[in-house]
């Protein structure tokens, strides 16, 4: 009689073999999952995809109807953005605005949506998008066209007394904008 134990099936399964039968576990296990029906919810509606679709391109498509003026805008800096981004957006605790045109090229660059972006349509949709960042998408549109009328004014992109809205903010020559390399196509 022989006193020598036969190993369990498991202890002489090779680690290629193991390997081989979790695989095989998984492929049936996602099968499985894999044919029932799942619920993605229902189609969005026109309207819904309406309220989502606020993209605005470099050259001004898709910025919404409404103005705004640097007086205004400097009011709502005040009230909304100042103690998060200093007096005039020269910083605070957040990220500066304001300043560091022709710094660029130097070798200390600042960059600011003044100094570095090539739109102003990119300001205007990200202050609308984003902005205040305790409420973002909270700003009317005439909030928006005047926090960039206000932030544009301050480094003399747009006079003092301007009125920014779709047309005149798409027309604003930014001091970087030869400083991309142009992917979006223009528009004819």
């Amino acid at each position: 009689m022989s006193t020598s134990k036969t190993p369990a099936p498991c202890r002489t399964a090779t680690v290629r073999e193991r390997s081989c039968r979790k695989l095989a576990l998984l492929f049936m296990l996602v099968s499985v999952f894999a044919s029932a029906q799942v619920n993605h919810g229902r189609p969005v509606s026109a309207e819904e995809l309406t309220k989502l679709d606020i993209t605005i391109l470099p050259d001004g498509s898709g910025l919404p109807e409404g103005s705004g003026s640097v007086a205004t805008g400097a009011q709502v800096y005040s009230q909304k953005c100042q103690s998060c981004h200093g007096a005039n957006g020269v910083g605070g605790p957040f990220d500066r605005l304001t300043g560091g045109v022709g710094s660029l090229t130097t070798d200390k660059p600042v960059r600011t949506a003044n100094s570095y972006w090539p739109s102003a349509t990119t300001l205007f949709d990200y202050i609308r998008r984003a902005m205040p960042r305790t409420a973002p998408k909270s700003l009317t549109n005439d909030e928006a066209y005047a926090l960039a009328a206000f932030i544009l004014s301050v480094d003399n992109v747009v006079p003092k007394d301007a009125t920014l809205d779709a047309k005149s903010l798409a027309a604003v020559k930014m001091p970087n904008q030869n400083g991309f390399v142009a992917w979006w196509p223009k528009r004819k």
